[in-house]
């Protein structure tokens, strides 16, 4: 069922080539791509996930086989295995191999404490308790057999489902971790293929401790990703192993869901089927996609309550559907293996049914296919007997295999054919197959091209709006001058604009945040300082020295008041202060302007500025005039603040203070004596006292108060200069358009010859972009979405010719004449070139 179709061997690489284009481009590379790749992994590399599901002994096992042609999975009556079943493609046969992944001991437990809750047994305390174990497995093997077989009621499947766990796992208790699922290649199980594998797997005390079985194997339905799942049944003992086999059909991933139904052997829809059978129906999601088989409809050959039973659903319950299918997995699958038999080998007798192939059970009777085909042919009604009459040697033989070779010695290869018409297995495979190339797989093509249209739709608009762009400028020199020198007028106040903005902006980084890390480090380098000053000063502060100073003052006075040594440390700390702070506001305001000007002259406003008017138009000279002007302002309102430090504090003479207390204590001190030495003595008081005071009033300064005066001074001049600056600018067309006629042939020329070389690069990836489109539409069209195409780009929408003043761009439209096309046409799309576009200008 191989889709080897030639326009789409290619696919992946001219997707990956249309999303290479979109990346390339930095406006458009922010669209979201990942739906674009999911869809196209799909499509080259499909999964389409065959779900089989109904109830045990339904025969969704035997069904597989059929389609097969090969004994993979149990289909024996009654088996009750939660196990689920994947088969995948295999590309050759010596690749074929099968995965066994174990219960794990937890999951085990889980399940004996589920059944024997519901059966009404005591839970063992230990598996690993042999006697426990085979105790707990005769009490099960009791329950099943009281309720007349294991198959007789749901309680009898649950304690043959218990019996076979215990029997489970104490049979592979060496493949069976704690915790975590053992997972084992059919190599690690000392097996030599698929099939010696699988039958290991199919002994019922294996499968009930398998969680999951994996075939891989070499037949042509498996191609193209397609995988076979058998579910657990839907009747299942345990209501974990029902959920999977829900979880299974109502997954979105599932391309098809196979329901198979027991109705043509018992007559009826049991009452788990019509639970199944309500779901789908109520799910919009899901009925599309389902196949309904009837399984065992040989069974309505012999019995016409059963055919009437059946046909009476069919024109009920199913009649909207038209994927309804009446098949015999037994009868089917037998007839092809034994269609690949011959007279020699006694057809399959010495081969298929040799006793080395059999079970024990089958080894002793006669194989039921036996049984059923010599039914077939003589009581079936199937057969038209002109064309397949009785034979006096089929008459006269008496047992069944004697019958079997005397009917296919007579009819051979043709009656084999008729039964596995008859059977349903052909039809059903061919319409499943049918459905998966036809319906299911063109759909994943049609995913991915509506996940590709909006990329496509994208590059398209962008490609043809910068072609357009440059198509419409002037393709003269001289009309490339006209153009410059009349816009020479809004480029000036354009470049005005934004040198007033940048201002702005630099102004708003720096006061309104501390985002500006060179002006917030100096201001923290003037409060670190003056801080160190302060404590600098107050340390090496003399009483010694200030009794000096003060006693020059007044000569015929011998001896000095406190006061007057207070007098003059406030003087000397205010002054030495101011110094500081001074010196630190020169080296911010310079790092300040310094900074911006670097900035400014990186501008890509200054450099075009400049390219106007051959200078920067007095920028540098406004900014050293607003330097000077702030520095002015700047070390004018620092005097002023150290200035004021002269001033005691309210505090110092309050009532009740710290640094009234501490003035009492120093005056204390130093009246002790009228002579210099009892000055001296008070000198660590009196430190501490200019301490206090001052270590307030700078901290005022430099914590509270003094950034938000710079901050204001350096605002406040800057937003009136940039304003004054950026009209100097706008005011200045007559310099720029001298300066631009001694350059602007140069550049005229190296304008065309640019333009020239961004349209050829234009057109070099409009014709990448169109070779893969149209090699995608090529292959949509080859799966019959036509109607599907991706966007192309033609000659004529790059041609002046088509596009003068036609409506403006819009997506384009598709042809419903395209889904009979046997190669893909480009769409037509009209599109309006714009007058200008100022991202292409240059």
């Amino acid at each position: 069922m191989s889709v080897n179709i030639p326009q789409c061997q290619n696919l992946d690489q001219q997707v990956n080539s249309v999303i290479k284009l979109l990346l390339q481009e930095s406006s458009l590379r922010s669209q979201d791509l990942s739906a674009v790749r999911t869809s196209l992994e799909k499509a080259i590399s499909p999964r389409f996930e065959i779900v089989f599901a109904g109830a045990f002994s339904a025969g969704k096992s035997m069904l597989i086989n059929a389609l097969l042609g090969r004994e993979l999975l149990y289909s024996a009556q009654g088996h009750a295995t939660g196990t689920i079943c994947y088969i995948e493609y295999a590309a050759t046969p010596s690749d074929e191999k099968v995965v066994l992944t174990f219960l794990s001991e937890v999951e085990i437990r889980e399940q004996v404490h589920e059944l024997c809750q519901t059966l009404g047994l005591s839970t063992p305390g230990n598996l690993h308790e042999i006697e426990e174990a085979k105790r707990l497995q005769e009490a099960a093997k009791t329950l099943y057999e009281q309720e007349g077989g294991e198959s007789r009621n749901q309680r009898a499947k649950r304690a043959k489902a218990l019996e076979q766990l215990l029997a489970g796992f104490v049979a592979n208790r060496d493949k069976i971790n704690a915790n975590n699922n053992t997972i084992l290649s059919m190599g690690e199980l000392a097996d030599n293929g698929v099939d010696s594998a699988s039958l290991y797997a199919r002994r019922s005390q294996n499968s009930a401790v398998i969680k999951k079985i994996e075939y891989y194997c070499h037949h042509p339905l498996l191609e193209d990703g397609n995988v076979i799942i058998d579910t657990p049944g839907i009747d299942a003992p345990v209501q974990r192993d029902t959920q999977i086999a829900y979880d299974k059909i109502e997954h979105s991933d599932t391309s098809a869901v196979v329901c198979v139904f027991k109705t043509a052997a018992n007559g009826e829809l049991t009452s788990e089927e019509t639970q199944l059978l309500e779901r789908i129906q109520n799910n919009s999601g899901i009925r599309d996609r389902v196949f309904y088989v009837f399984n065992y409809i040989d069974a309505t050959w012999y019995d016409d309550q059963l055919k009437n039973c059946l046909n009476r659903h069919l024109h009920t319950q199913f009649s909207s559907s038209d994927r309804v299918y009446k098949t015999s997995g037994l009868l089917g699958f037998y007839g092809e293996l034994i269609r690949q038999t011959h007279g020699s080998d006694r057809w399959g007798l010495d081969s298929i049914f040799a006793k080395g192939n059999l079970s024990h059970q089958e080894a002793e009777e006669t194989p039921k296919f036996i049984v059923e085909f010599n039914n077939y042919f003589f009581t079936s009604g199937q057969l038209s007997r002109s064309s397949f009459p009785i034979t006096p040697a089929i008459g006269y033989a008496e047992t069944h295999q004697e019958k079997y070779l005397q009917i296919l010695n007579a009819h051979g290869y043709n009656l084999m054919e008729q039964l596995v018409l008859d059977s349903g297995i052909d039809q059903f495979r061919d319409d499943i197959t049918r459905y998966l190339t036809e319906d299911r797989r063109p759909q994943l093509f049609q995913a991915l091209a509506e996940d590709l249209r909006p990329v496509c739709i994208s590059l398209r608009s962008y490609y043809l709006q910068n072609w357009w762009d440059l198509e419409n400028q002037p393709k003269e020199i001289d009309a490339i001058k006209d153009l410059q020198l009349r816009q020479l007028s809004q480029d000036l106040k354009t470049i005005g604009d934004e040198f007033e903005q940048y201002i702005k902006a630099h102004l708003n980084q720096t006061v309104a945040s501390n985002e500006n890390a060179i002006y917030d480090r100096d201001f923290r380098n003037l409060q670190r300082k003056m801080i160190e000053r302060l404590d600098t000063l107050i340390q090496k502060f003399s009483v010694g020295e200030a009794y000096k100073s003060a006693q020059s003052n007044h000569p015929n006075s011998a001896v000095v008041p406190l006061l007057a040594i207070l007098a003059e440390a406030f003087y000397s700390l205010s002054d030495d202060l101011k110094v500081t702070l001074v010196e630190c506001c020169e080296t911010l305001v310079a790092n300040f302007f310094q900074q911006l000007t670097e900035q400014v002259h990186q501008a890509d406003f200054y450099h075009r500025l400049y390219r106007l008017l051959g200078n920067d138009g007095g920028i540098d000279a406004t900014l050293n005039q607003l330097q000077r002007k702030v520095h002015d302002a700047v070390i004018s309102a620092a005097n002023t603040e150290c200035g004021a430090y002269v001033r005691e504090t309210p505090e110092f003479y309050a009532e009740g203070t710290v640094p009234h207390f501490q003035l009492r204590q120093t005056l204390r001190e130093a009246c002790n004596s009228a002579d210099y030495q009892g000055m001296v003595e008070a000198e660590p008081a009196i430190r501490q006292l200019l301490k206090i005071d001052f270590e307030k009033k700078v901290k005022r300064t430099v914590l509270r108060y003094f950034r938000t005066v710079i901050n204001l001074t350096i605002n406040d001049n800057l937003q009136v200069g940039a304003k004054h600056q950026s009209q100097t600018i706008f005011s200045q067309y007559e310099t720029a358009r001298a300066n631009l006629a001694k350059t602007l042939e140069q550049e005229a020329e190296e304008k065309l010859e640019h333009n020239h070389q961004l349209q050829e690069k234009i057109k070099q990836t409009i014709d990448a972009y169109n070779n893969s489109v149209i090699a995608i539409n090529d292959c949509l069209v080859a799966m019959g979405l036509g109607r599907g195409k991706l966007p192309a780009i033609k000659d004529t929408d790059l041609d002046p010719v088509f596009n003068y003043q036609q409506p403006a761009f819009t997506e384009p439209s598709y042809n419903i004449e395209d889904e009979q096309e046997t190669s893909p046409e480009i769409f037509d799309a009209e599109f309006t070139p714009t007058e200008k576009n100022p991202v292409m200008s240059e």
